[in-house]
């Protein structure tokens, strides 16, 4: 127990101290939010790949789809690494760098007002995200202080509370900067961690090729395989139509979330894409594999202790009661790597927050002279509200965490991904289509969440951004056209000439 107190001590004194390093780098609005859009490839691959994966994966997602789905649940893993980094960093990332220079918007809604040039989308896409994220939060703390409560048998709100002070510290003293170092450092420690971790549950189980053979052999009546046997050790497993479900909504979801979207504003340079889309891809096939592969061992652990009251399985429980029976020392570095994961996603979760609510929606509508020093004490200000807002919404959250994860993720990748998507690279979006979407993805996930058309709340975030996919550009032929002079101007910055070494670009 001395030895795991002394980890967590080790790691909190670190993250703090970073925070103060990086407080020359938080004086302006540009610093505080972007790190002076200079962040080098490093920083920013891990704060994707941090920000990507937190306790919710692996706790929440990788207990409740292991079950489900067995070693097919890996390739969930395999989509975040290929759709959700690799992918998004080739479609989105310089685009995204330049265009968002360009109009000077620090924020996802700042991007839609300057974009389509409409303030009222701006205030809403802001309202969108202070609404979606705060689930997001509370699914992180529940999934974190489940392992705390196994490892050191504290109570969850001394979890939650504790969390939330340490990140609240160094989010306020050093903004993006210390976030993005941090995330580098968590992310070291969850890279040598998950390998550590799925070694010792797999020697547990007297090895990898025991381990499979014992999964083959759980019987074909269990109701999920449908009679087929060796189910949870096939390719696709028993269920690959909510298989792919779930691997749409990880993996395409980045690519409206707005905590994701804003680590391409902050890019330095052309090798800093190159480089982070190599880094982040890798992190994303160790972290995210790992964690699915993990995962899809958990039947292997069935126990007693793993049903409530009722006899209903608690998936949230499945993870910690399958590393419950690891040596302490690896017990404290799984409790070290889940709680990297989650702080440096919380981290980015109430940055993104406060900065959103404060340019996008105060300035424009409370204080529109407020200056850059203000506006930085402002953000500081709301860091602190959003941390209390999430501990109190953690603190008796109503439902899985894959679940809270999903109505999050959902809501805010079926209303942004579309307009997002399609506004850095067609001239020809129009602001109702925005709108459109926007209603779109929130009327989805939330009438879901109430009557349930759609099984999965996971399934149902996925149709609502495919949703929006069809309808930005349906509603946009449907309605008048933009204004072209001004959209031409906007798409100017992607015809500017610069010049490069023939490294980069052969001549004719």
């Amino acid at each position: 127990m001395l030895l795991k107190i002394l980890m967590l001590v080790l790691f909190f004194t670190i993250m703090v101290c970073v925070g103060l390093y990086a407080r020359k780098h938080a004086t302006s609005v540009d610093g505080f939010v972007l790190g002076g859009r200079s962040v080098g490839p490093w920083l920013t691959a891990f704060a994707y790949g941090t920000s990507y994966f937190s306790a919710v994966v692996f706790v929440g997602y990788a207990g409740q789809f292991g079950w489900k789905y067995g070693l097919s649940a890996t390739w969930i893993g395999i989509g975040n690494s290929l759709l959700g980094s690799l992918l998004a960093w080739v479609v989105l990332g310089r685009r995204t760098k330049v265009m968002t220079q360009h109009l000077n918007s620090k924020t996802m809604p700042d991007f839609f007002g300057s974009r389509y040039r409409s303030k009222p989308l701006k205030i809403a896409a802001s309202l969108i995200v202070f609404v979606f994220l705060v689930p997001y939060t509370a699914s992180i703390y529940n999934g974190l202080s489940r392992l705390f409560e196994m490892a050191f048998h504290i109570p969850y709100t001394t979890c939650v509370v504790g969390m939330a002070v340490f990140t609240g510290i160094y989010v306020i003293l050093g903004g993006y900067m210390a976030t993005a170092i941090n995330d580098f450092i968590q992310g070291i420690i969850m890279l040598i961690g998950i390998v550590a971790v799925i070694g010792a549950v797999l020697s547990g189980q007297g090895g990898f090729l025991a381990a499979i053979q014992t999964m083959a052999q759980i019987p074909s009546d269990v109701p999920l395989t449908l009679g087929q046997p060796g189910a949870f050790t096939s390719f696709f497993g028993p269920d690959p139509v909510n298989l792919l479900g779930v691997i749409l909504l990880t993996s395409l979801g980045t690519w409206g979330l707005p905590q994701m979207i804003g680590k391409f504003y902050s890019i330095k340079d052309e090798k800093s894409i190159h480089t982070g889309t190599v880094i982040s891809t890798v992190f994303a096939l160790v972290i995210a594999g790992g964690c699915y592969f993990l995962g899809g061992f958990g039947r292997l652990f069935d126990a007693a202790a793993l049903y409530n009251e009722t006899g209903k399985l608690v998936y949230d429980g499945i993870v910690p009661h399958m590393l419950s029976s690891l040596p302490d020392i690896l017990i404290g570095v799984v409790v070290v790597l889940v709680l990297s994961a989650s702080m440096s996603t919380l981290a980015s979760l109430v940055l993104t927050s406060s900065s959103t609510l404060t340019l996008d929606f105060l300035k424009e509508l409370v204080a529109r002279d407020m200056s850059e020093r203000r506006q930085v004490r402002v953000m500081q200000l709301l860091v602190v509200f959003f941390v209390l807002l999430s501990v109190l919404f953690a603190w008796n959250p109503p439902t899985f965490i894959a679940q809270l994860m999903g109505i999050s993720w959902g809501a805010l990748a079926g209303a942004f991904l579309a307009p997002f998507l399609y506004g850095l690279y067609w001239k020809r979006v129009t602001g109702i289509s925005v709108w459109a979407s926007f209603a779109c993805g929130i009327g989805i996930t939330v009438s879901n969440t109430f009557l349930h058309y759609i099984a999965s709340p996971i399934n149902a975030g996925a149709v609502a951004m495919l949703a929006g996919l069809v309808v930005v550009p349906v509603v946009s032929f449907l309605t008048p056209r933009p204004d072209k002079k001004k959209v031409e101007e906007i798409f100017t910055c992607y015809e500017e000439k610069v010049t490069i070494s023939k490294k980069r670009s052969l001549t004719e």
